[in-house]
């Protein structure tokens, strides 16, 4: 091992990691996890080794979102891959997966491998990119591969981007022959459609937002998550079902398999886990997501369906939009909203009010990621893995407010609400690219590798 390798000794941290917690040390070797131990790394202390006393504090693995909008490249005005990331990894994500909606939409494979170059010189945090598809572009979603590329996005009910794949012959093909996991946005649209002339004229441009949740219904996310699961046992798919909202969905799922051998896996968002349509009143269209956000039972299921593994993942769908395109009437809002640097914080006062154990919130969130889309040496503190890590003081208390915020949008659906723990320092590849709100933008994110 070169000697000119820097090295970084985390001291006396309470380490939580693959269904436990226990204080003990980690040394960081470069970008690699050397040494994880439970009794002091005492000699490994000298001039050249950085030491970082954690007394009090907990180290996570990084949190791994396998879903976000980073709206780089043609969308930049509301975000991009340098802000985006920044703001990732101030909440503790180190890696993500992002979508293939952006301007031009991501269909070829050419497109896809342009999105990875902007990462490599702008991203602070690990990247990957969904390649898209469409009803007209199989030969190229055909072409992606499984061991460079997180998965293949299809979108079976339109949302922003509006790459709705809706021709059948397509979606068989798709699903019978993907070479790669195939992720999908679920709502059908044949009932969405008719719904939103229904409101339309019942309320034309004064339609309040209160109205999102029974245009885009659970019937809507039903149909289209049952015929995804259809599609899937007959072609023998890997599919991962993104953002569930429903409390109905919960039947198309197995608890009864470890997640290694499920083919079907499920993700929930913060928002659907946080916000009910209780919250339309006071929020209005900056809880306006598709899917929509709805009851506070189906709320409730979800968080449910998380803790006891219909659902695998949690993530934040993080698509941010101006302020000035949010705060526009109902039917003109665009759907969407910022929410990764607020994720794990989110999760973490989830388990403040006895909702979840700190085990679970890693499960959820860094292990079960990797283990799912299989991606190679992260989501866990393991010797040998690249050190993505981050330190949480577990009882600090904090308020968002939009001064705190690295979102370029500016604006957070999460504002004024008072967190119980906050992120102290994230390390992505073994480098403290955030330390108690200062950036060293000095090195950048890799691209993820998957184990296919």
């Amino acid at each position: 091992m070169p000697a000119s390798l820097q090295k970084i000794l985390i001291r006396n941290a309470f380490i939580v990691n693959e269904g436990k917690s226990f204080k003990g040390d980690v040394l960081i070797e470069g970008e690699i996890i050397r040494k994880v131990s439970e009794t002091p790394l005492d000699e490994e202390i000298s001039s050249t080794v950085q030491v970082i006393d954690a007394e009090g504090l907990y180290l996570l693995p990084g949190v791994i979102d396998d879903q976000v909008h980073f709206r780089d490249p043609g969308l930049t005005y509301k975000a991009d891959l340098y802000t985006e990331s920044r703001a990732a990894v101030a909440g503790g994500v180190t890696s993500f997966m992002d979508m293939p909606n952006t301007i031009p939409n991501t269909l070829t494979q050419e497109l896809l491998e342009e999105k990875y170059m902007a990462a490599s010189e702008k991203s602070l945090a690990n990247y990957s990119f969904y390649m898209g598809s469409s009803n007209d572009n199989l030969e190229e979603v055909l072409k992606t591969n499984p061991n460079k590329v997180c998965g293949i996005k299809v979108f079976m009910g339109s949302s922003t981007g509006n790459m709705l794949v809706d021709d059948e012959e397509t979606l068989e093909n798709i699903f019978s022959k993907a070479p790669v996991l195939v992720a999908v946005h679920c709502e059908d649209e044949a009932t969405i459609s008719k719904n939103n002339t229904e409101y339309f004229a019942r309320y034309g441009e004064n339609a309040p937002p209160e109205v999102h949740p029974l245009i885009r219904t659970s019937e809507a996310c039903y149909l289209s998550s049952s015929k995804a699961v259809r599609l899937a046992k007959k072609n023998n798919t890997r599919l991962h079902i993104l953002h569930l909202s429903t409390a109905a969905e919960m039947s198309l799922f197995d608890n009864t398999v470890p997640l290694e051998q499920k083919r079907i896996t499920a993700e929930v968002c913060i928002h659907h886990l946080w916000f009910s349509d209780e919250d339309y009143t006071g929020k209005g269209n900056f809880i306006k997501w598709n899917p929509a956000v709805k009851k506070a039972s189906d709320r409730e299921a979800l968080f449910e369906g998380m803790l006891h593994g219909k659902i695998d993942v949690v993530a934040t769908d993080h698509a941010p939009h101006t302020y000035e395109e949010k705060s526009k009437a109902y039917f003109q809002a665009p759907s969407g909203g910022p929410m990764v640097q607020h994720s794990l914080t989110a999760m973490l006062e989830f388990y403040h009010r006895g909702k979840i154990s700190l085990e679970q919130v890693v499960e959820k969130m860094c292990h079960n990621p990797a283990v799912l889309f299989q991606v190679e040496k992260r989501g866990f503190i393991r010797e040998g893995y690249f050190a993505d890590l981050v330190l949480v003081h577990l009882h600090e208390k904090w308020a968002v407010d939009k001064e705190g915020l690295y979102y370029k949008c500016g604006w957070s659906p999460m504002e004024g609400v008072a967190f119980s723990s906050k992120v102290q320092q994230t390390f992505v590849n073994g480098h403290n690219v955030f330390n108690n709100g200062t950036f060293d933008e000095s090195k950048k994110g890799k691209r993820l590798m998957f184990n296919r």
